[in-house]
């Protein structure tokens, strides 16, 4: 029996031959994600190397009412990139150009398959740098669409900050050109804003304008232990308070000091620590790590472990951005679920402690980390896969996380953002705000073909 998506496959085999496939292969890498969900594949994959093939995709999909999902580097942690209700899947694995790097403005353009590391390669030799760090080598557009972060935000900032402008393919084919190269405008609504963070549903982004940092003189990194997690956190919050411009400042209790020690051969002291780093020149730097000092003395944590050159820097922020690799070795058989939230800096240390123990009483392993420095923390954690008591228990925890960070006036993400697992917060954490994202989502997308399921009050 031919298939009613047989005309739709036909267009987009006309317009992008072998690069659309429906092969079983293809669609089974596009059901998957690194979240807890089942794999969700589409009923097709498009590779398109141009805009305008983009636009002419997107055209061919409303035509014939099949649903869009962008595809980036597939380490969403909330399902943003799964299809479930099927349809077409762009990945914009051959849209990975640097097309211009201007120096002397200080930005860049590219497409959207970029990978952070493979844009930071290209720059190397300007002397500048994009500082939006998450961890994984996450594409651009990506990074983009859910409103990235990571170990260097609480200095440079989110992507919300770093997007000066964009290209956008919208549902109906249209491709819009947000914003410009100057470093600001006062000219109307800020549709690059609307954009960034939209995971996806108002439109696809094609290509990105970005603002590049100076590669500071001197870095210097450390990591120090406390005794308890109060104590590191409280030392968190006076930095901040404090002003001292820290580029990263990064939380990791105990059980993940444990995971590192196993998995890479260090011998940290089995109690939280922060991992921090200082940017700037070699005087400021040392004057950081002073004043840093000094507020870790009275908190009563131990002295640095410096890791000054730059072999031993990457190797300590590879271990904190392979943690998530790490805890799932040490614990295989587990149905691993990570999740985030983001408090005011004041609340922090009530929000981990609180969490910490939820979870020391649920008797579940969930390691916690996090961007401390801007509030923002994360816990893995880790029920018998085969036990529907621990998944239910797990549930059970990231659910107060949740309702804890709104009830300290924070959110339920901080950064993974929504896709399908937070929903069913938007309510509660926007109000009246959450029917407004519909409303301008039903004008941008009237058929809703953009990511359905993910981001917005489902009808």
């Amino acid at each position: 029996m031919t298939s009613p998506m047989q005309p739709a496959f036909d267009a987009l085999h006309a317009l992008l031959g072998d690069r659309f496939t429906t092969g079983t292969s293809d669609r089974a890498l596009h059901g998957q994600s690194e979240s807890h969900f089942p794999d969700m594949p589409p009923d097709g994959v498009a590779y398109p190397e141009t805009t305008a093939e983009v636009a002419g995709i997107v055209s061919i999909c409303t035509a014939h009412g099949l649903p869009v999902i962008g595809w980036g580097a597939g380490t969403s942690l909330e399902g943003h990139a799964l299809a479930p209700h099927g349809g077409i899947t762009v990945d914009f694995s051959r849209m990975n150009r640097v097309l211009h790097v201007s120096a002397e403005d200080m930005l860049v353009v590219v497409q959207p398959g970029v990978t952070r590391e493979q844009l930071n390669e290209e720059l190397r030799a300007t002397g500048l740098f994009f500082p939006v760090d998450p961890g994984a080598n996450a594409t651009l557009g990506g990074m983009a669409s859910t409103r990235a972060s990571g170990t260097t935000a609480v200095r440079y900032g989110t992507m919300r900050g770093n997007v000066l402008a964009l290209e956008v393919v919208l549902a109906d084919g249209r491709t819009l050109r947000t914003g410009t190269r100057a470093p600001k405008s006062s000219t109307g609504y800020d549709l690059t804003a609307l954009f960034v963070g939209a995971e996806g549903t108002l439109g696809l982004i094609t290509e990105l304008t970005l603002r590049l940092q100076g590669q500071p003189e001197a870095v210097s990194a450390a990591v120090c232990a406390f005794d308890d997690m109060e104590a590191a956190t409280q030392t968190v919050i006076l930095t901040i308070q404090s002003g001292i411009p820290m580029a990263r400042i990064e939380f990791i209790d105990a059980t993940f000091v444990r995971v590192f020690n196993a998995q890479n051969g260090t011998d940290m002291p089995e109690k939280p620590h922060l991992m921090v780093e200082f940017h700037g020149t070699t005087q400021s730097t040392r004057e950081q790590a002073e004043s840093f000092g000094e507020i870790v003395t009275d908190m009563g944590g131990s002295a640095f472990q410096w890791a000054e050159r730059q072999e031993d820097r990457n190797r300590l922020w590879k271990m904190r951005h392979n943690a998530y690799y790490a805890a799932r070795a040490q614990w295989p058989d587990v149905h691993a679920m990570t999740t985030d939230v983001c408090v005011p800096i004041s609340k922090l240390a009530q929000a981990v402690t609180e969490t910490a123990s939820d979870i020391a009483q649920s008797g579940l392993p969930g390691p916690i980390l996090g961007h401390v420095g801007d509030g923002n923390f994360h816990v893995l954690l880790l029920p018998d896969r085969d036990d529907p008591a621990q998944i239910a228990k797990a549930n059970a925890l990231a659910h107060r996380m949740a309702e804890r960070a709104l009830r300290l006036g924070g959110t339920v993400s901080g950064e993974h953002g929504i896709g399908m697992g937070k929903l069913k917060y938007m309510d509660a954490e926007h109000g009246a705000g959450w029917d407004v994202m519909t409303t301008l989502k039903t004008a941008l997308d009237p058929q809703g073909i953009m990511n359905p399921g993910k981001l917005l009050r489902q009808t």
